[in-house]
């Protein structure tokens, strides 16, 4: 999890800054439109926490923020109208020239999610995750395991023909999708995900998430 700063230093952002951007950091000029900085803080929340340097551009160059205040309104104003439940973030100032500040948003993982992002008007909901230096959509495996995250109680199911088949193909290939399995075992889709999020809550199988079809393998490799 993502531990937020205390009091961070100039030295402090320099080197935060250097790692470049990735899943748990990521750099804007300035607060974006409400849509764009609520779906980042969403994936971070929904996946393993992060920061957002806000007055940082995406070549790691610290511009710092002028009306650090505006922007900071933006900011909260954006997540309570945008997030689904809301996100519990920190915001802190860090000086780096004259009248100028970049904002550090720290994003712990959350243990509410999954979070969504609301659409305009307050229709329609989304939930995001980071992969790598990205925000994408979560997939609809990814949701129903956030969703049962806190389920206690112990996991059971048949290991049946298309499971055993299922294990013959990870054996071999190493990975799958949910398209990939309901044609292995020739079932329907909502089926082949159903099964594979089961075996995902046994611990038998890991769900990856991907810029373009999440995908599964064993879990103990």
């Amino acid at each position: 999890m993502i531990q937020p700063y205390i009091t961070m230093t100039l030295q402090e952002l320099s080197q935060l800054v250097s790692l470049g951007e990735g899943a748990n950091l990521e750099f804007k000029r300035r607060v974006p439109r409400p849509q764009r900085i609520a779906k980042e803080l969403i994936a971070f929340a929904n996946t393993k926490g992060g920061h957002l340097l806000l007055g940082v551009d995406d070549s790691g160059r610290i511009t710092g923020l002028r009306d650090v205040e505006e922007e900071e309104y933006v900011l909260r104003s954006s997540m309570l109208e945008r997030s689904d439940p809301p996100i519990e973030f920190d915001s802190q100032r860090v000086p780096v020239a004259n009248r100028r500040d970049v904002i550090v948003v720290t994003v712990p993982e959350s243990a509410s999610k999954p979070h969504y992002l609301v659409g305009e008007n307050g229709t329609g909901r989304t939930a995001y995750v980071r992969v790598d230096d990205k925000s994408v959509e979560a997939s609809p495996e990814a949701v129903r395991l956030m969703r049962l995250r806190e389920g206690a109680e112990t996991v059971t199911f048949e290991f049946g023909e298309k499971e055993l088949m299922l294990m013959r193909y990870l054996d071999s290939y190493g990975r799958i999708t949910v398209k990939q399995f309901a044609n292995l075992a020739n079932i329907p889709r909502r089926r082949a995900s159903k099964t594979l999020v089961l075996l995902t809550r046994a611990n038998i199988l890991r769900l990856h998430a991907d810029h373009r079809h999440d995908y599964f393998t064993l879990a103990y490799e």
